[in-house]
């Protein structure tokens, strides 16, 4: 494990927002690209590359026209460039028919609901707007706003949790404040009941969790003037930050240990008119496989180096002073259309209690969820004085998906010595088939008529609306 010096940033909230500012406009690329930032259990998705339904995993890049659906056990969560966040529970199906960039720069995006229950916190960013459809209905989103969208075969729901909402549909508009919700019934042209109240839905507190890290991991709003924000919250977690002499504002991951490198895990993702880009199967391993540099830091080993131009889809790898026989990783040469998977980093995994994960040195955080060790830097410190370290994990309010979260699957990349992982080696919780097509759907979603699971139930005082 490399030495720590001196030097250490008392906060990397200034650095790391001078970062941000550096970068270019999404105007400069062709295509604008979300980010898978949780996954869990059963979620697939259709990237739009002719392959059909795959096995999702964390960090994939979102591209129009890409779909997503989760299974009766699968939650997951899609990060936008302003750090907007939508929350996709059990049993839900959405597509992404709009993830456009205006004249201006400005960032149009569209979320279809088919089925399901999601959640979308909106950072009102500066010009962006998200809009969320379901049936005839349109919930246009252009002011920080925290929602819950909830959509079965006969009617619908949406409750606002903080903020507000304009909801227009063939029966009209219907505003929206905080702690309002609405019931449409979509055989009857979705004609809607309001009430003024907000009950709790079933998965309301796994949102709550997963929003609260959000806003304790992030840059101030002060701090933060790019359109870059997503992945930032993860590397405050999961890493620390370094003032270096000669090199500069650096950032590691923690759990790096001897022999590791940021190409251990992940793999590599071919699209349609872009080609093959790294996918990195890290928790944090998103804004440092877009941008900046990896660079090999004498006494502290591999070192994220912040900067430069962003990279979409085309993301080949920039290494800086790397070892001696250190080669370095490439995409496949003849395109497959699919996923590629590495994995040659060691596995994190779960006691005989769900509660508790041993944690390897040489892992960076592989298959720690977000936000379940109090203290990730001390207990870094133990991981590094013994090779490995056991942790109790605080997030019993969802069942979190332990070990390697990382893909695996029939097509494997063998390179210079990087070769997959056998099946046997790793763990049962990893996911699997990443290549993998299904033509069979979710489990289907059936909200009761009088609270879609939970969701909202009209007072008697409400009159329905024309």
């Amino acid at each position: 494990m490399p030495k720590y010096r001196t030097g250490v940033l008392s906060t990397s909230a200034v650095l790391l927002g001078l970062f941000l500012s550096t970068l270019p406009s999404f105007a400069d690329s062709q295509v604008r690209i979300v980010r898978l930032s949780a996954v869990q259990g059963q979620v697939q998705i259709d990237r739009a590359t002719g392959q059909g339904f795959e096995k999702a995993f964390l960090n994939l890049p979102v591209t129009q026209g890409a779909k997503i659906r989760t299974g009766s056990d699968g939650f997951a969560e899609v990060e936008f460039e302003d750090a907007s966040t939508l929350r996709i529970a059990p049993g839900t199906a959405i597509e992404f028919p709009q993830l456009a960039l205006d004249d201006s720069g400005s960032k149009l995006s569209t979320v279809e609901v088919r089925q399901g229950i999601v959640y979308v916190s909106f950072a009102g960013a500066k010009q962006n707007q998200l809009t969320l459809t379901f049936d005839r209905e349109h919930v246009a989103l252009a002011k920080a706003a925290h929602l819950r969208v909830e959509v079965g075969r006969t009617n619908a729901a949406v409750a606002v949790l903080s903020g507000d909402a304009q909801i227009a549909g063939p029966s009209g508009v219907v505003d929206l404040e905080k702690k309002r919700s609405a019931l449409f019934d979509l055989t009857n042209q979705d004609q809607y009941t309001v009430a003024k109240n907000v009950e709790e839905g079933m998965f309301d507190s796994w949102d709550k969790q997963q929003d609260q890290f959000h806003q304790r991991t992030l840059l101030s709003a002060a701090n933060n003037n790019s359109p870059y924000a997503y992945g930032t919250g993860d590397l405050n977690y999961y890493g620390r930050y370094y003032d270096l002499p000669g090199y500069g504002t650096m950032w590691q991951p923690y759990f790096t240990g001897a022999g590791w490198d940021p190409f251990m895990d992940g793999a590599w993702a071919w699209y349609p008119g872009s080609g093959y880009g790294w996918v990195s199967a890290y928790p944090w391993g998103w804004t440092p496989y877009h941008s900046g540099s990896w660079m090999f830091v004498q006494n502290y080993g591999w070192m994220w180096q912040p900067g430069g131009a962003w990279m979409g889809l085309t993301n080949a790898p920039t290494m800086v002073g790397a070892p001696q026989g250190f080669v370095t990783p490439r995409p496949p040469v003849t395109p497959v259309h699919t996923l590629v998977t590495v994995n040659r980093g060691p596995v994190n995994t779960p006691m005989m209690s769900s509660e508790k994960m041993v944690v390897r040195s040489g892992s960076a955080g592989l298959g720690i969820p977000r936000g379940s060790v109090q203290n990730l830097a001390k207990f870094s410190q133990q991981v590094q004085q013994h090779g490995s370290a056991t942790t109790t994990l605080h997030t019993a309010t969802v069942p979190m998906m332990y070990g390697a979260n990382r893909p695996t699957g029939p097509a494997s990349y063998s390179q210079a010595g990087v070769q997959q992982r056998p099946s046997s080696s790793g763990s049962g919780a990893h996911p699997t088939g990443g290549s993998q097509q299904t033509s069979s759907p979710p489990p289907s979603f059936h909200p009761s008529a009088s609270g879609l699971g939970g969701g909202v139930h009209p007072s008697a005082s409400s009159a329905p609306h024309k």
